[in-house]
């Protein structure tokens, strides 16, 4: 395997598994939760880093709307794998609430929980109507929600004295991400010193010049003293090519439900796709999963060694929209062997 400039090889680097605690056709929430933690078990003895799992709402095929509490069921039947949001949609809540929560987390399972946030809604405009009912934020307040959240924290970061603890949460060291699909996140996350994690998964066009732009604003820290980039990116592997190609068609449907307005439980994998859609279909397709690596252990690990000579990612986290859970086991353990 030929080295890049700087010789970063997957070895070398941590990985990590992102669930969407994914609905499958014909199942429920509840064998949903049940496998996310079965998933989450695998993880932690395969050698992942963290676990995290992101906030969506009114999406049929994903289970993890109520996230904190996710979280919690997830820490709470593990021992040692790192568990967190991927994100938390802060527009969504107070920022006392996600101190409050985040604290509780922190308090229960010290030195486990990381707190990675978003200031997209993780949902359509109705449901954030129903989320934040007044509209009090649509995002462009997000860096200040951000500051009362860490000053929630850590108090010396306020302005001026907080009249509003967060009890528990004052004084916990929670690492705090911010997550973005395109440059705004970068920059904040940079200017204030904090790791940030890249959307490759469905931005995959934005990755590197998100990353350009997180590195270049980067301030040192009492977090961080140099940059640290997490990119999370979709991987469907199996025992041959073919067999993940299979596997992978499970993703494009959910992909290709949400270009069409049709949102539905995580579908079965189907042998005809292509059939199934349009030229302009498969072109949107591309923009949002072209980086998603699909194939056998060595296809795997070429185009992830590819991947990493290109962004040169400090962490990478993996997401596996796969249909049977067995199969979604088989291709996380098949990343876990080829990364060590």
């Amino acid at each position: 395997m030929s080295e890049n400039k700087n010789g970063k090889q997957l070895s070398d680097i941590r990985f990590s598994v992102l669930d969407l605690s994914p609905i499958v056709a014909g199942g429920t929430a509840a064998d949903s939760f049940r496998n996310t933690l079965d998933l989450a078990q695998h993880a932690e003895k395969w050698g992942y880093h963290r676990y995290w799992m992101a906030e969506h709402h009114n999406m049929p095929f994903i289970a993890s709307s109520a996230t904190s509490v996710v979280i919690g069921h997830v820490a709470a039947g593990t021992s040692k794998i790192r568990v967190g949001s991927g994100g938390i949609m802060l527009p969504n809540h107070a920022p006392l609430v996600i101190a409050e929560q985040f604290g509780t987390l922190e308090s229960l399972f010290p030195g486990r929980i990381d707190l990675g946030l978003g200031r997209a809604p993780g949902t359509d405009q109705l449901t954030a109507h129903a989320l934040r009912r007044d509209r009090r934020s649509d995002g462009h307040d997000f860096p200040e929600q951000l500051a009362e959240l860490r000053a929630y924290f850590d108090p010396s970061l306020a302005s001026g004295r907080m009249p509003v603890r967060a009890i528990p949460g004052e004084g916990l060291n929670i690492p705090i991400w911010l997550l973005g699909s395109s440059g705004f996140s970068a920059q904040l996350a940079g200017q204030l010193g904090l790791p940030f994690a890249f959307a490759s998964h469905f931005s995959p066009k934005y990755t590197l010049p998100a990353l350009e732009i997180y590195r270049r604003h980067f301030k040192p820290s009492k977090v961080l003293e140099k940059p640290y980039a997490m990119v999370g990116l979709n991987i469907v592997a199996a025992d041959t090519d073919e067999k993940a190609s299979l596997l992978a068609t499970t993703l494009q449907q959910q992909f290709l439900n949400l270009i069409r307005n049709h949102e539905a439980p995580l579908q079965p994998p189907v042998e005809n796709f292509d059939e199934l859609i349009t030229d302009y279909e498969k072109e949107a397709l591309k923009q949002q999963l072209g980086s998603s690596i699909i194939g056998s252990a060595k296809t795997v690990k070429e185009k992830l060694q590819t991947f990493l000579d290109e962004t040169q990612a400090d962490e990478i986290m993996v997401n596996a929209q796969i249909y049977d859970h067995e199969a979604r086991l088989r291709s996380l353990e098949i990343v876990a062997d080829i990364t060590k």
